[in-house]
């Protein structure tokens, strides 16, 4: 019963920390409560979203599972925000919550160097501060050289339901009592936190004709870049979601019973997702609104229930029946799984490393919802770091730390441990100061070296990311030289599809900019990219079009990355700064940053406030040679 990495948690976090030390030859473990429900999807039936998206195209550039999963049990794929720019665009895709679980546990199941185990963890155990293993409730003991833990809601889970309360890690599931002590009795802060979900329904007796169809992209896109992106849009076959809306009868309904609602009585105690509140809660703050779009979406392909996205909710049972049947075309509806909130125990995620290893244990390492995150695709992200760091360290290499400007992992890993979190954290495009360098459609190109270099990409994978980018760059260059000239030959081209005139010479990219050039026009002003398929022409239109944006961003990295690695003395007196705000004092002495990089991601300090500091920092360095 010993192993390189033993992984504690089945789910999202826990399927990708596992399946990486795998792959990277670490004879592994994953130990989780019930072996059916590896990959379950508590919550909501989908995967990605607005940023989320972005997680997920990373994790599969790095070579992760999740986009693989997800194109084969999705059952609806849609671009979100397709109308606004490429960098806030977000690609999210319903899913068959069943097939998405099997199909999880399979691949677990099918992978070498991994075997699964369905136990409890009850304790860690240690040698001084160092994790050397787990022990579990059939009083086994398995050993291994690391050791990761994705728990989810389950240490010491409370789940809701109006007067009701149970020890719960999902419901009908037990719950994770004993393991919290072990991280508290190694001095870990904790916290306590709540999510919930909301009511399913039985799809045969929702009236949808009385509904808002919302239908899946004509042509649906892949996660996966691994994914045949021709095949699939031409096979997939798509079910249709649906928007209802919450009305005054609702609202009333919700607000006659706040006393009995766990979230106002004090039942509750953990704070919630601040972008993702219950019903009643939203009822509460927003109660000039008239209405709340409600997303019905099927959780299967058989479409035998509903989700009822956007009604979460911890009420109590007869609440939620009322408040289901005022909503149009749910008048008969029967509720087959009511919702409910849970409560559970979290690290706070200052005391991780960026490797997401503990600072005060060893070898021991957090990811997904232990380290204050909400959602599937956080989780998997950290699992994934998780996993390839705790086979690096095992190798005596270093860590894999992404960049905040090479990925949105690099923002959200790097939030949690220089920031902490209060609240359920959730990735949002505004969190990424570059993120038109962080497009979803460029995540291969930025990382799958990584995953090549690590194990975790075939050959082929890597050499399609390396062609795709060979392509775009070479027709960026092909338009960065193209001298356009108001001659009366170019002035009629220019008429003929629809564009204003020019007065002086230009690059092919000052017209591309343009809100008005779009595909066609490009590939009629430069013909030679015809030779590129559709997908391609589509980024070097983007790559043209953002130029001036993508440069400038660069040029801040650069002149960033000059004196971001300066080290800030341990002594140093931030009182002394002049020019810096006593915000910008307090902030620097409670985090004590041992870096201008790491002073730089302190949340609330400004690009100024760092100038001044290095300023000082190098006034400094001089006065002491002298």
């Amino acid at each position: 019963m010993k192993y390189d990495v033993i992984v504690v948690g089945g789910g999202h976090a826990g399927i990708e920390a596992s399946l990486a030390a795998a792959r990277m030859g670490k004879h592994t473990l994953l130990v989780s409560m019930l072996a059916e429900n590896v990959g379950a999807t508590s919550c909501n039936p989908a995967i990605g979203g607005l940023a989320k998206g972005h997680l997920v195209r990373e994790l599969d550039a790095l070579g992760g599972e999740m986009g693989l999963i997800t194109d084969e049990a999705g059952i609806q794929f849609r671009i979100l925000n397709a109308t606004k720019g490429p960098a806030v665009r977000g690609s999210r895709a319903q899913i068959d919550m069943d097939r998405y679980r099997i199909i999880a546990r399979n691949t677990i199941l099918h992978t070498p160097n991994l075997e699964l185990v369905q136990e409890t963890v009850e304790s860690l155990l240690f040698e001084d501060d160092m994790v050397i293993g787990v022990s579990t409730d059939l009083f086994n003991r398995y050993e291994a050289a690391r050791v990761i833990l994705t728990t989810g809601t389950f240490l010491k889970g409370v789940v809701h339901i109006g007067e009701a309360r149970k020890p719960s890690g999902r419901f009908g599931e037990f719950s994770a009592e004993d393991l919290s002590h072990s991280l508290l009795e190694k001095g870990l802060r904790m916290g306590r936190l709540k999510t919930g979900t909301c009511p399913r329904v039985d799809s045969s007796t929702i009236d949808f004709s009385v509904m808002e169809k919302q239908l899946g992209d004509t042509l649906p896109s892949p996660f996966s870049f691994r994914t045949p992106r021709e095949q699939f849009a031409r096979e997939k076959e798509q079910l249709p979601c649906y928007i209802a809306y919450t009305n005054e009868a609702t609202h009333r309904i919700i607000e006659g019973n706040f006393h009995r609602a766990p979230l106002f009585t004090g039942q509750i105690e953990g704070v919630g997702p601040r972008y993702c509140p219950s019903i009643e809660d939203k009822i509460n703050r927003f109660r000039d609104k008239e209405r709340h779009h409600l997303f019905i979406e099927p959780q299967t392909a058989e479409n035998s229930e509903c989700y009822i996205n956007g009604m979460s909710t911890s009420l109590p049972p007869d609440v939620q029946q009322q408040m289901v049947h005022s909503i149009c075309g749910m008048e008969q509806a029967k509720i087959v799984r009511y919702g409910y909130a849970i409560e559970y125990d979290y690290v706070d995620p200052t005391e991780l490393h960026h490797s997401l290893e503990t600072k005060k244990i060893k070898h021991l390492y957090l990811a997904g919802q232990i380290n204050g995150t909400t959602g599937y695709e956080e989780a998997a992200a950290q699992g994934l770091m998780a996993g390839i760091n705790a086979s690096l360290t095992l190798e005596g290499k270093v860590p894999l730390v992404l960049r905040r400007d090479e990925a949105y992992i690099g923002v959200m890993i790097d939030d949690l441990v220089t920031k902490g979190t209060k609240e359920p954290y959730r990735m949002f495009t505004s969190r990424a100061e570059y993120r038109l360098l962080l497009r979803e459609e460029s995540a291969d190109i930025r990382l799958s070296s990584y995953g090549y270099e690590l194990g975790l990409l075939d050959e082929s994978t890597y050499q399609r990311a390396q062609k795709k980018k060979q392509q775009i760059q070479e027709g960026f260059t092909l338009l960065q030289n193209m001298e356009l000239t108001p001659n009366k030959a170019f002035i009629t081209f220019l008429e003929s599809i629809g564009e204003e005139k020019i007065t002086d010479k230009v690059t092919a990219p000052q017209i591309i900019a343009r809100k008005s050039f779009t595909l066609d026009k490009l590939v009629q002003l430069a013909p030679e990219l015809s030779a590129y398929d559709s997908y391609i022409q589509n980024e070097i239109l983007v790559e043209a079009k953002y130029e001036r944006y993508v440069q400038k961003q660069q040029d801040d990295i650069e002149r960033l990355k000059k004196y971001l690695h300066v080290k800030i003395p341990s002594n140093f007196d931030f009182r002394t700064v002049k020019g810096l705000s006593h915000e910008m004092i307090e902030k620097f002495e409670h985090f004590n940053p041992p870096t201008l990089q790491a002073a730089s991601q302190i949340s609330g300090v400004t690009p100024a406030a760092i100038e001044i500091l290095q300023i000082y920092i190098k006034m400094g360095a001089r006065s002491n040679k002298v």
